[in-house]
This record gives C-alpha cells, structure tokens and sequence, in this order.
C-alpha cells in the first residue's frame, strides 16, 4: 500500500469515529508505529487532523452546534473525569464559585466536596437542579432567557453577573491556544464567559486534551486573564509549553490520580 492511499484510508478512520490509535493503525497497515506518527505528523501540518499523544483525534470546526442532552450529560470520557477531579480540589471553606452549564461542568459536579461550606453560582436550570439538595452548597441561578445549549447567556445574565463577585470561577468553552486564548462556538456564550471573568479573582480553564491548541469562533478571554489550565496528559505539550510561557500555570490530571 502506498503512503498516499494508508493517509486517505487514516483520515476516512477519523471522520468516521473521530478518534485514532497510532498502535492500532500500525497492526492494521503492518507498518512501524514510527511510519505511523509520521503519516499522523504530516497530516497534521496538513490541517487534516490534530495529534496525540496516542493517536490524532479530528479537527474541530470553528462552530459547534448543539450536543444531543444524552451525551452532554454523561458520565464523561476518563480524561474530562480526570480534569473534573482535580478541579474540584481548588474549592475551599466558604469559597464562591462559578460553575456553567458545559459537560465538564455536570462532570463536576460527581466530585465538589462534601466537608466544607461554600455558594455556587450557575447559569444552567441542570445543575441548578442537581446542587439543591446539598446542604452543604448554597446555590444561585442566574436570571435571563434560557437556552438549551448554553444555559442562560443574554444580555440580562450578562447584567446580573456583573453585579456579583465571585471567587473561583471555572471556565471552558470550545477550545484553548497560546495564540487565540480561551473561545466558544457562539459569541453569546463568550460575552457572558468573560463578564464571569471580569468579576472573578480566580479563573480556571478545565479543558481536556481535544480542546488544547483548538481555535473557535469567538474569542472569551485572553490567556493574559487566565490563571489556571487544567487539562490532561494527552494534551500537546508544546502548545502546553507556550500557554505557559504566558504565565498561565498548567496542570497535568492523570487517570488514576
């Protein structure tokens, strides 16, 4: 098989499943894992796919259009678990956090702890829902119109969190680079992201390894903004290296942490 026809076959592989293994394609092709890393390196400087560390993962578009419910609200992949997981330490003893409406964030909420004090502030009626029995949480929804995909972001949420101070504020959205910074796939979104910034001491970007190095649509914060990356160890470590060195402190979560 020619190296041509083995990348058209790779890149059919990832539209299809979204995902590839670099061990998996080297048994099927019978080829080196080397041969393939540099198929998966090349395709990359290609723009046709995005590496890993084991594998490549597809590119994401700019846009993203609305998750179906089952898959947003899910138990989640072991790498956003991971980055949940070592997020949720970051809360302490009468602490007022942020939490949004994105799947990292229903993933949270299986690790917010349960022995301190502390007031969440959210703009999505599903977490909202899932803290009200938590005697150890005080929680408060922001008001504005709701929408189903990115909880509750017009310009009367905007408003309202503007009035409010909080102390950590956990931040995702579509994608995160040392060039772009931190963006979502809507303007709306990344308006209402950056009023919870501007009003937050604290902002902490929970992006796992698909996201890092991604642009979307429209920009949220600068890195200059932003605190904390929390990602996990599939995420490029050079991109890695160059968020850093814009003074952003980066932490790595692993799955058995």
């Amino acid at each position: 098989m020619f190296a041509e026809e083995r990348r058209d076959k790779i890149l059919s592989k990832i539209k299809s499943s979204r995902r590839v293994f670099a061990k998996e394609l080297a048994d099927e092709f019978q080829v080196s894992i080397d041969t393939i890393r540099r198929d998966l390196t090349m395709m990359e400087e290609e723009g046709l796919l995005k590496r890993t560390h084991g594998g490549a993962v597809s590119l994401s578009k700019v846009r993203r259009f609305p998750m179906d419910d089952k898959i947003r609200y899910s138990e989640g992949t072991e790498h956003q678990n991971a980055v949940a997981k070592l997020a949720a330490a970051y809360i302490e003893q009468g602490d007022t956090v942020f939490i949004g409406g994105a799947s990292i964030h229903y993933i949270l909420l299986k690790y917010l702890p349960i022995d301190r004090d502390y007031t969440v502030i959210t703009n999505s009626l599903i977490i909202a829902e899932k803290l009200k029995n938590h005697g150890n949480i005080e929680t408060y929804i922001v008001c504005g119109k709701i929408e189903r995909e990115e909880g509750i972001v017009d310009p009367l949420a905007t408003e309202f969190i503007r009035t409010l101070r909080i102390d950590k504020a956990f931040l995702t959205g579509g994608g995160i680079s040392a060039k772009h910074g931190l963006s979502s796939s809507t303007p709306e979104g990344a308006i209402f992201q950056r009023a919870v910034a501007e009003v937050s001491r604290q902002k902490v970007c929970l992006a796992n390894f698909d996201k890092v190095g991604t642009e979307f649509f429209a920009r949220t914060i600068d890195l200059r903004q932003l605190d904390v990356l929390i990602t996990d160890w599939e995420a490029p470590d050079e991109e890695l290296k160059k968020i850093q060195q814009t003074g952003v402190k980066v932490l790595v979560a692993y799955e058995n942490d």
